[in-house]
């Protein structure tokens, strides 16, 4: 059944193709129409584009800014740069 569907689908194509007939192009026809057409299709198009919505988001909320940060404190360290203890200031901050 599917094979017979198939190839009758073919023939209707194919005898489709055949019977129709392009007919040969005219430049001097249809140049009004033309014409209008562009115009009635810009016009519905730039109808389309300036009717649409905005292209920003809509409007954003912000949480508040958290608490500072805790102050920072100086205090003296000791390291070892290869050649013996060193105390020198480092700041701390939590």
């Amino acid at each position: 059944m599917k094979k017979t569907l198939v190839a009758a689908l073919t023939v209707a194509t194919v005898a489709g193709s055949l019977v129709t007939a392009t007919p040969s192009a005219k430049a001097h026809d249809g140049v009004g129409a033309g014409i209008a057409a562009g115009l009635i299709g810009g016009a519905i198009v730039g109808g389309a584009i300036a009717s649409s919505r905005p292209a920003y988001g809509g409007p954003v909320y912000v949480a508040e800014p958290g608490p500072p940060p805790p102050p920072c404190y100086w205090q003296r360290q000791r390291y070892w740069d290869g050649y013996g203890w060193v105390v020198r200031p480092v700041r701390v901050c939590y």
